[in-house]
């Protein structure tokens, strides 16, 4: 599959911050990832790395001085002109509070001014300078004009300060990066999407669950911040990292589930309920570990809520409403029957059957069921499978 970064023409602006030398590492990514990298590193980004570092890993000329040479002079329109993206990491106060108040004294601030494209800063720099009101300010100011911040993390400095300013991680950046190069077919719109597996406990030791990894409901998320979706993310319990950009909310059983749910479908353009929801949990929860000898050889159980049944009978004019269904055989069957029967607008339908389809699998292949159309997608990665149900879903938002 082609990478969102192939044939890319992405800027990168390096300042002078200690965290310059994780943004090498960003640039092979990059150019791993066959992108374009052009490299602006300001005099004072010159003392953490050098120059030659990046073109090394670039492939490309790095950029310094306004006035590299007689054929250079316009160096900053041409970066600027030419960029599908703008870059800026690390970003210290000093060339944040330059962005903010328009000054262009070197190569980075003037092809700031001249590019229309998207611009993220990545800001890295002292917990109490990341803090001071004047940085937060100019931050605001940036916001204002339509530049995309990466807030920082917080952790340990270099200078042995704890507290936020650590440059961003580069997992978190990439999908900011992904994000500015997606076609925005879902700005605007609020979107909820389920995921995972619940957990019903039998004692405080045991509990009732499934196979589900989160895997795919994580990828719907993620591909919907991608296109410019305000993205909520319920999640049962999973070991995957929360998506970039996107707010997740963690339950524990149907019932947590259910309520997090309905407390927050009113509000969303679109429903994605992907979340393996358990059917049923035990009619009685031991308050302490049941010892193994006095295991009852019966287990006496009572139904969920149905979640995907309710948000069909609460469904708004003009919401859409997408679910999976996990089934290994008559798939297309089945689609069609909850489709009708829970007033979706979309199914997907994974076939858990299969070697590299379904549950905690790194590749999907679902067959999709809308009214009057029924078809099957690639067998390819669940990234991907979940970029391709997304367009299905921007056909029925227009």
């Amino acid at each position: 599959m082609v990478s969102v970064f192939a044939g890319k023409n992405i800027v990168i602006g390096v300042t002078g911050s200690i965290a310059a030398f994780k943004v090498a590492g960003w640039v092979s990514t990059l150019a791993k990832e066959e992108a374009n990298v052009s490299v602006i590193v300001t005099d004072s980004g010159t003392r953490f790395v050098a120059p030659l570092t990046f073109s090394a890993l670039s492939g490309n000329r790095t950029h310094g001085s306004m006035f590299e040479g007689d054929d250079d002079s316009m160096i900053h329109i041409n970066l600027g002109q030419e960029a599908d993206v703008l870059l800026i990491a690390p970003a210290t106060a000093n060339t944040i509070a330059k962005l903010a108040n328009g000054i262009a004294d070197d190569l980075l601030t003037a092809t700031a001014l001249v590019t229309r494209a998207s611009v993220l800063v990545c800001p890295a720099m002292n917990s109490r300078m990341y803090s001071h009101p004047v940085t937060g300010e100019n931050i605001k100011k940036l916001k204002k004009i339509g530049y995309h911040i990466v807030d920082p993390a917080h952790g340990l400095m270099a200078c042995k300060d704890e507290g936020e300013g650590r440059l961003a991680e580069w997992g978190d950046v990439a999908e900011y990066l992904a994000r500015a190069l997606t076609s925005q077919d879902l700005k605007g719109k609020k979107v909820l999407v389920t995921a995972g597996p619940t957990r019903e406990q039998l004692d405080p030791a045991r509990f009732l669950s499934n196979r589900s990894s989160g895997k795919m409901g994580y990828a719907m998320a993620r591909s919907a911040f991608r296109r410019g979706a305000e993205v909520t993310l319920i999640s049962g319990p999973t070991t995957l990292s929360s998506p970039a950009g996107v707010e997740r909310v963690s339950v524990e059983s149907a019932g947590d589930m259910y309520d997090a749910v309905m407390e927050r479908s009113g509000a969303a353009d679109i429903i994605v309920k992907n979340a393996a929801v358990a059917d049923y949990r035990p009619v009685k929860i031991a308050e302490h570990k049941v010892k193994k000898e006095q295991i009852e050889s019966q287990l006496l159980l009572k139904q969920n809520p149905d979640i995907l049944h309710e948000l069909g009978k609460r469904k708004k004019k003009g919401q859409i409403l997408v679910g999976f269904a996990a089934e290994s055989q008559h798939l297309s069957k089945a689609g069609k029957s909850k489709l009708k029967k829970k007033n979706l607008d979309l199914i997907a339908v994974n076939d858990i059957s299969g070697e590299n389809t379904g549950f905690e699998s790194e590749s999907n292949q679902v067959l999709l069921v809308s009214p009057g159309k029924t078809h099957r997608l690639p067998l390819t990665s669940k990234q991907h499978t979940a970029n391709l149900i997304w367009d299905e879903i921007s056909i029925l938002c227009t």
